[in-house]
């Protein structure tokens, strides 16, 4: 069967836990050496690149870090360091495929970066600039994509066959891992989840609309609110601006979960506002998409129950139909801030799998 236009369905589907018996049967019949390939993912931010070996069981076997380039430097400025990575990784490593998570809009075939705010990527041919330069196959696939398929397959929603992902930080990232693959669109630019509108005429949001829902539910919302408490000299945000140093720039999203952990009255109300936001937007996706399971990333979700608490229960309040239908689960993603490497790897290695495949065919056509 053909795969919707512009998904990444992967050739073979390995570990279908709960597809059927035929999935099943499909990822048995491969050798067992191509399910074990290791391969190498790189996670590209805007502050840093990250690349790491991957087993075919998703462990970490080696990893590599190191700042992301400044923006206003050449794209191929931030090639150079991802070639520099796999390739001191390989000189260690019998790698067989690349794997590259941006953070920005990539194409449907997986090979351009259209748009990535953190970098001077603009219609970037990133998979033919590193397959130029490296001598392995290499995908490029959004870095929130990637982490959804990591944690399909190995992390919070194994056995889960239509899961949504949300990745909170700066923003609001999301995926779509339905039937064993990634539903990227038509255009390859689906998860595009926190410029949804929830709010007509709200906070302004850098990509040109207003009341986007990442201007309620992300990283820069919990900052916001909390620097804009200290600009209007409430009492109740000095505690916090205390532990931040006595300093608005020393107010982060990790300083205020640490606060609201610690019980600090105005951290948590921030975070339950946070919380509550993202419970609405889970609903309106509920509404839209139907999955059986939200898996929930990002460092602002590091905060746990404390933000997963209010998301559930607003969610369960404003879901269009409670009380007569089936509710999706909300639940914590377990792989971190590894997911992203670890799934663009994995990824990676359905490339590998059919480049050997390929290699090995031709090898049989000259000897014969």
């Amino acid at each position: 069967m053909n795969s919707p236009q512009g998904s990444t369905r992967p050739a073979v589907l390995p570990n279908l836990l709960g597809l059927g018996p035929r999935a099943e049967r499909r990822r048995r019949a491969l050798p067992a050496g191509i399910l074990r390939l290791p391969t190498i993912g790189v996670d590209i931010g805007g502050t840093k690149v990250v690349a790491g070996v991957v087993d075919g069981e998703g462990k970490v076997l080696e990893k590599l870090r190191t700042d992301t380039p400044h923006k206003s430097n050449s794209a191929k400025v931030v090639e150079d360091v991802i070639v520099e990575l796999v390739l001191e990784l390989a000189d260690r490593h019998d790698v067989h495929a690349v794997g590259i998570g941006a953070a920005g809009w990539v194409d449907a075939d997986r090979s351009t970066v259209l748009f990535a705010p953190h970098l001077n990527w603009r219609g970037e041919p990133l998979k033919q600039a590193l397959s130029e330069r490296l001598r392995f196959p290499v995908i490029v696939e959004n870095d929130a994509n990637a982490a959804a398929w990591a944690e399909w397959r190995f992390g919070a929603g194994r056995g889960e066959d239509h899961m949504v992902m949300l990745t909170l930080g700066t923003g609001i990232g999301g995926a779509v891992v339905r039937d064993g693959y990634v539903d990227r669109g038509k255009y390859g630019l689906a998860g595009e989840f926190g410029h949804m509108q929830v709010l007509p005429g709200g906070h302004r949001c850098p990509c040109g609309n207003r009341g986007c829902w990442e201007q309620y539910s992300s990283g820069n919302a919990l900052v916001r609110d909390a620097r804009e408490l200290v600009a209007e000299e409430s009492p109740v945000v000095q505690p916090l601006l205390a532990r931040a140093g006595g300093t608005v720039e020393g107010i982060t999203g990790p300083l205020v979960t640490e606060a609201a952990r610690d019980g600090d009255p105005t951290a948590t109300e921030l975070l339950y506002e946070v919380g509550t936001w993202l419970g609405v937007g889970i609903a309106n996706l509920a509404a839209a998409l139907d999955p059986g399971r939200f898996v929930i990333g990002g460092g602002v979700s590091e905060a746990g129950d404390l933000l997963l608490g209010p998301a559930r229960d607003t969610f369960r309040r404003t879901l269009t139909g409670r009380g007569f239908r089936p509710e999706a689960t909300i639940v914590h993603a377990a792989l971190g801030n590894e997911a992203g490497l670890v799934g663009a790897a994995d990824l990676a290695r359905q490339v590998a799998r059919r480049f050997r495949t390929i290699k090995r065919r031709r090898v049989e056509r000259s000897a014969s």
